[in-house]
């Protein structure tokens, strides 16, 4: 948990440079839906390799499109937050955009680990031993051949 947590810190604070990049020169959406999507590629590489601890190739297709749906769960979170932030503060400065915006990302944070995790999880990437424990094995199972 604490290098998925690290991974979001240094993700979030990638997607905000990015945003507020951004944000200079296009909408609100067009900046958020550009940051997330330049951050969301590094964001699942880095957890797939370092919070989840999985190598090579087998599964990265899979991995990635996982990511790809955390991306769309993303977007909608922090859309939905901008369109409720320009109802009800129009006049918003830059520092409220992205203070909303990181509480979205927070919420995404969650379903992305959820999403992740379970489709590592159901490809025995982790918490699936390879083999039976033979010591967790009843007596019938242990004499099977």
């Amino acid at each position: 948990m604490a290098r998925f947590a690290a991974i979001g810190v240094v993700s979030t604070a990638a997607y905000v440079g990015l945003y507020a990049a951004l944000r200079n020169v296009s909408s609100a959406a067009l900046a958020n839906a550009l940051a997330l999507g330049i951050t969301a590629v590094g964001n699942t590489a880095a957890n797939r390799r370092l919070t989840f601890q999985v190598r090579g190739r087998d599964g990265l297709a899979r991995d990635h499109a996982v990511g790809i749906l955390a991306l769309v769960v993303a977007f909608t979170i922090t859309s939905g937050a901008l369109g409720i932030l320009e109802m009800v503060a129009p006049n918003r400065g830059r520092v409220a955009e992205i203070a909303v915006l990181v509480a979205a990302n927070a919420a995404a944070t969650l379903v992305r680990f959820v999403l992740l995790r379970l489709a590592i999880q159901c490809s025995g990437g982790i918490g699936v031993p390879a083999a039976p424990v033979l010591a967790n094995l009843s007596a019938s199972e242990r004499t099977r051949g």
